[in-house]
């Protein structure tokens, strides 16, 4: 019995005493003078040892501090990496080297090792860049994001193109057609939503307010609305509404009359331009004669592949029958005809004053004003559209 005692007592010793010299040697190599290094300290601090191994891969990680201390590169370009479900050091280390993060995928590995961070690191994607250290990247790969998608939507496009659009995106949770059902039919509680005129059309063309949105990949259709609606409720101000309600107009009448200045300007500065002659035209009772009302009561073209038909006569113009066609119907279409920007927005509530009720394109995107139907004559001999 004294015997076992006695040689459990040894073990015991010489534990200590090992552990006690790597002790010393950690201690006596932390005061020696490292190899050089650009890196601030924050970079190069490292926990103490916790066990006899860390105290092993210390002495390892102390001699290649240099290396674990400072970039792999100056380029400071952001660049896109993703950690995968499942990854593990080593697979994140390689994948690291393939883009030019860091130069050496073993000591990677064994700074995440004696850092005992292996299973915190997380999946997600993260913005790095090469002029980090392999310390930094330790430490932002424990702090991973949900992948976010961008959806773009264009000033001009009507809700098919939208709905088209965010289908090719790869959101997981997204339902094409069901978004469509949701626009022509769905009751969000916003008042602009609410304080549509009674007999307007119950869809939600118009409101689906231009922006760029970060979404997370799994966004639900809900969610969606919910962000671009709630942008359109922030970004067409109470101001805004506050001037349209003072120039007589409805905040629909003027989403309905943006939409048709956003599908005829390309010229920005003629906005404000172009919606006075329809103001102007309005306030005449004159029939609007609006080509682009006319392209979306054509709705998609299979020809073509394009929502927009372009090519039409006068003569067509007056033989389309639909509600849409302001060369047959006058005022204003039964609501927008497509997704008008903020600058569209505000060129209807603040137009110039002209005394224009006529204009026609010149072909470079810009167009020609008349005050009269005798001068807009005049205009399309110049322009070529009649002899």
């Amino acid at each position: 019995m004294k015997t076992k005692l006695f040689s459990l007592g040894c073990v015991v010793l010489s534990v200590l005493v090992v552990a006690g010299a790597f002790a010393f040697l950690y201690n006596a190599l932390s005061i020696l003078p490292k190899r050089s290094s650009s890196t601030a300290s924050g970079s190069s601090a490292l926990p103490p040892p916790s066990s006899l191994g860390d105290y092993v891969l210390s002495f390892y990680l102390q001699f290649r501090e240099a290396d674990w201390a400072s970039p792999a590169g100056d380029d400071p370009t952001p660049v896109m990496f993703t950690v995968a479900p499942g990854e593990l050091p080593a697979d994140v280390a390689a994948h690291l080297i393939s883009q030019g993060l860091i130069k050496d995928s073993d000591l990677f590995v064994q700074l995440v090792k004696y850092r005992h961070v292996g299973s915190n690191i997380q999946a997600g994607d993260y913005v790095l860049t090469r002029t980090m250290t392999m310390n930094d990247i330790v430490d932002a790969l424990q702090h991973g994001r949900n992948r976010t998608v961008s959806i773009i939507i264009r000033p001009g496009w009507r809700s098919e193109q939208v709905a088209a659009y965010i289908q090719t995106l790869g959101l997981v949770n997204f339902n094409q057609d069901l978004f469509l059902q949701t626009i022509k039919n769905g009751q969000y509680d916003y008042g602009f939503l609410r304080d549509r005129p009674k007999g307007a059309l119950p869809t939600m063309e118009g409101f689906l307010f231009p922006d760029t949105y970060n979404v997370p990949i799994d966004a639900t259709n809900d969610a969606i609305f919910t962000l671009i609606l709630g942008t359109f409720d922030e970004r067409v101000t109470d101001k805004l509404r506050q001037e349209a309600s003072a120039a007589n107009l409805t905040l629909y009448d003027v989403i309905t009359l943006a939409s048709i200045v956003e599908r005829e300007a390309v010229v920005p500065s003629e906005r404000p331009t172009i919606a006075s002659v329809y103001l102007n035209r309005l306030k005449k009772k004159m029939y609007l004669e609006a080509d682009p009302t006319v392209q979306y009561s054509l709705g998609f073209q299979p020809a073509t592949g394009q929502w927009w038909k372009s090519g039409l006569t006068l003569d067509q113009y007056h033989q389309i029958n639909s509600p849409y066609n302001t060369y047959l119907h006058p005022g204003l279409p039964p609501g927008p005809i497509c997704n008008p920007s903020l600058a569209s927005i505000q060129a209807v509530v603040e137009p110039d004053h002209t005394d224009y009720y006529y204009f026609l394109a010149k072909g470079d995107g810009s167009h020609v004003f008349a005050k009269t139907y005798e001068e807009h004559q005049q205009n399309m001999i110049k322009y070529g559209y009649t002899k």
